[in-house]
């Protein structure tokens, strides 16, 4: 157990004692992520890399936290997600959670949860997940609630698909409250890693991950709807990066391949 880990159960447990009576008082009782950043902190290494095999020796909090999604969601209860902040951190960590819930489920001894390294249909489409006491797979969960409603491109440096070329697991939850710092700092650290954004000034070349090429019209139609007329990927990049950093609009976008090798320490 790492040190620490003690602290922060005790620190769960006073929450949801607190939430109790809160309710007796009639105050408004949210959804909490706390024992999510529980498992990250315990699982999840500084690289994003998951223990999933000590996790399936250990997963008495994430069993708990993973049951609260089961029952509870934006859709079944709205009322403990009065801001869409609310309910878009709810929807990140459900994604990231069910994402390593599949894991699990498919043996964490494998090597990507992409079948033969290119298709991800089975995981991805085929698998279901309840989400608020409805079914639902992880693609639909992307594509028409995360990616439909709240069309807010940083998502693509939030959700974690278990694969190396996906964003860093972060170990901890995000949180309504400060979402959109998160948010902004996972998409400068995206951007920042020249795993995912290297530049070639000497051939005005740049190399972008492939999440840019995937979801394309996601960030041309952010840069568009603020005012931008003829927006391209570098216009969206150069948001994040610093002054010094800013890549030449002139220069060719080319894609990394996907690296769909599972993300486990």
């Amino acid at each position: 157990m790492r040190s620490g880990f003690s602290e922060t159960i005790l620190t769960v447990i006073m929450s949801l004692l607190v939430t109790a009576v809160g309710r007796g008082e009639g105050e408004r009782v949210t959804f909490s992520h706390e024992e999510w950043t529980v498992v990250l902190q315990k699982f999840v290494n500084e690289e994003g890399l998951v223990d999933y095999e000590g996790l399936a020796r250990d997963r008495e909090v994430f069993d708990r936290y993973l049951r609260s999604v089961q029952r509870v969601s934006p859709g079944s209860d709205p009322e403990r997600f009065p801001t869409a902040a609310d309910a878009l951190a709810y929807y990140i960590n459900a994604y990231n959670a069910n994402v390593i819930q599949g894991v699990l489920s498919q043996g964490p001894e494998k090597d990507s949860v992409w079948r033969g390294l290119i298709s991800g249909y089975a995981f991805f489409v085929r698998m279901q997940i309840t989400i608020g006491g409805e079914e639902t797979n992880l693609k639909k969960l992307e594509d028409e609630i995360v990616r439909k409603e709240f069309q807010d491109p940083r998502v693509h440096a939030a959700l974690n698909c278990a694969s190396i070329g996906c964003p860093r697991l972060p170990r901890e939850a995000f949180e309504p409250d400060v979402l959109t710092d998160q948010l902004d700092a996972a998409m400068r650290e995206f951007v920042g890693e020249t795993r995912n954004c290297l530049v070639d000034a000497e051939n005005g070349m740049v190399t972008l991950s492939k999440i840019f090429d995937w979801y394309s019209s996601d960030f041309i139609a952010f840069e568009r709807e603020r005012g931008n007329p003829d927006p391209e990927l570098i216009d969206y990049i150069n948001r994040y990066r610093e002054p010094e950093d800013q890549i030449p609009s002139s220069y060719k976008v080319l894609f990394f391949d996907y690296d769909k090798r599972l993300n486990k320490q």
